[in-house]
C-alpha cells in the first residue's frame, strides 16, 4: 500500500544576518574590547545596529558605564571604517563571521555575554565543522625540551586520528603543537590576540603563514590590531569554548594556560594535564590542576578516550611480559622461595614456599625444564640466567646449607 503520509516539513533555517548588522559588528570589533560582559549585555539588549547607534549619538545613554569610559568608546566609534576593514581582510584572504552565519560555531554561545561580537577567519576550512572535533593544547612559552617533546608527540597522535589541534600561535608549547600537527598532515588552528593579517610573535611569521594556508587563523580583533596583555587573557576563553577539551602541558603557577584550563572547566569542557618533574616550576601549575579538576593524560589515546566518542578507549599500559609471568602459581611460589647463592635442599625450599615436599619437587622439575633452576645432587640452585633478573631474592640461611 503506498505511503500517503505527507513528507515532513523541514525546519526553517535561521534568517541570515543583514548587511547592516554585519557592518555594525565589524565596527564594534574596533570599538569594544574582547570579553567585556557589560558591553555584551548592551549587545544582547540593543542588537548590533542599535548599540552602534548608541555609541555614535551623544544623546543616547548606556547603563553600567562611567561618562569617561563612554566618551572613550564614542571616540573609537568615530574612527571605524567597516569597508576599509573588509578590504584589508580580503587582501589577507580573511572573512568575517558573525552569529547566524552557517560557519559560526554554536558552542561559542556557552560564553554568554562574553561571546565574540564576530570572528575574523583566515583559511579555507569550515570553522564550524572543525570546531566539532577539536582539542586545545596550551602551555608555557618558555617550555623545556620535555614539554616541547610531549606537545609534539600528543599533537601528532591527535592529528593522525583526525582531531584539529587548537592553540594560540605563541612560542613554546603552542608552536610545538602547531608544527607537529602540520608535519603529520593534520589540521590545526591558531587563535590570535591581534589581527589575522598581523604576524605575532614575529619569529612565528613563517609558521602562522603555514597555518593560514593549511589550517585556520582566528581573531576577534580587526585587521591590523595589536596584542595586549588583556587581549591575550581574553583570547583564552575562546580557545576553551571552541574546543571539546583543553590539555595543559607545562605551566607555572601564574600562567595564561591555567586561565584557559579554568575557563574550560567553567564551560563544562574536559580539562587535562600532562605531569612533569615534581621539582620543575614550569609544571607546578599543571600539578595544581591535577590535584583538582584536571585529568592526568600522557598520550593522544588517553586524550581521545576523554573527549572522543563512547568506546574510544585508550589501550591499557603494561610492562613487558617476562617468562616468569607465565608460570603457574605453584611453580612461581617455588621459584620465589629459592635463594640467590648456593644450592639448597628441597625441604628448605618447601618450607619457604609453604607447600609439600612432593609439590616442591614437581615445581622444581618444571622450573628446570624452563631453564630457571638446576640440580646439584640432592640440592637445587637458580641458574645464572635466572639470577640476572631483578626479581627479589631472599638471602641464604645457615639451615639451607
Amino acid at each position: 500500500m503506498p505511503n500517503t503520509n505527507p513528507p515532513p516539513t523541514p525546519s526553517p533555517s535561521p534568517p541570515s544576518p543583514s548587511q547592516d548588522e554585519r557592518r555594525a559588528r565589524i565596527a564594534l570589533t574596533r570599538i569594544l574590547e574582547p570579553g567585556d560582559d557589560n558591553t555584551g549585555r548592551w549587545l544582547r539588549t540593543y542588537g548590533a545596529t542599535g548599540l552602534f547607534h548608541h555609541l555614535t549619538h551623544e544623546d543616547s545613554a548606556l547603563p553600567g558605564v562611567t561618562p569617561q569610559r563612554l566618551a572613550g568608546l564614542r571616540n573609537r566609534a568615530t574612527t571605524t571604517h567597516p569597508d576599509t576593514d573588509l578590504q584589508a581582510a580580503d587582501t589577507a584572504g580573511a572573512r568575517f563571521l558573525i552569529p547566524g552565519d552557517p560557519e559560526w560555531p554554536g558552542q561559542l554561545r556557552d560564553l554568554g555575554d562574553t561571546q565574540p561580537v564576530g570572528l575574523w577567519v583566515r583559511g579555507n576550512a569550515d570553522l564550524r565543522i572543525w570546531a566539532l572535533r577539536s582539542v586545545a593544547l596550551v602551555g608555557a612559552r618558555a617550555c623545556t625540551e620535555y614539554g616541547a617533546h610531549m606537545a609534539a608527540k600528543i599533537a601528532t597522535g591527535l592529528a593522525e586520528h583526525g582531531w584539529v589541534v587548537v592553540s594560540g600561535g605563541a612560542y613554546g608549547i603552542d608552536g610545538a603543537a602547531h608544527r607537529a600537527a602540520l608535519a603529520a598532515g593534520g589540521a590545526t588552528a591558531a587563535i590570535l590576540a591581534n589581527g589575522v593579517d598581523t604576524a605575532y610573535p614575529r619569529g612565528h611569521t613563517g609558521l602562522l603563514q603555514r597555518i593560514a594556508e593549511q589550517g585556520l587563523l582566528l581573531a576577534e580583533l580587526p585587521p591590523g590590531a595589536h596584542p595586549t596583555a588583556y587581549r591575550f587573557i581574553q583570547r583564552n576563553r575562546i580557545i576553551a569554548a571552541l574546543t571539546r577539551g583543553t590539555l595543559v602541558i607545562e605551566a607555572a603557577h601564574r600562567s595564561g594556560a591555567l586561565v584557559t584550563a579554568r575557563n574550560a572547566t567553567r564551560l563544562g569542557r574536559h580539562t587535562m594535564g600532562v605531569p612533569g618533574p615534581a621539582t620543575s616550576s614550569q609544571s607546578a601549575g599543571v600539578h595544581q590542576l591535577l590535584r583538582g579538576e584536571a585529568t592526568l593524560v600522557t598520550d593522544a589515546a588517553e586524550v581521545i578516550e576523554l573527549i572522543g566518542e563512547m568506546g574510544q578507549l585508550a589501550p591499557e599500559h603494561r610492562g613487558p611480559v617476562i617468562p616468569r609471568d607465565l608460570l603457574n602459581p605453584l611453580a612461581a611460589r617455588v621459584l620465589a622461595a629459592l635463594p640467590a647463592g648456593r644450592p639448597v635442599p628441597v625441604a628448605g625450599i618447601a618450607t619457604d614456599a609453604a607447600t609439600t615436599t612432593d609439590d616442591t619437587v614437581a615445581g622444581l622439575y618444571e622450573l628446570q625444564s624452563l631453564g630457571f633452576v638446576e640440580r646439584h645432587g640432592d640440592n637445587w640452585k637458580l641458574t645464572r640466567q635466572s639470577t640476572r633478573t631483578d626479581f627479589p631474592r631472599r638471602e641464604v640461611k645457615p639451615e639451607d646449607t
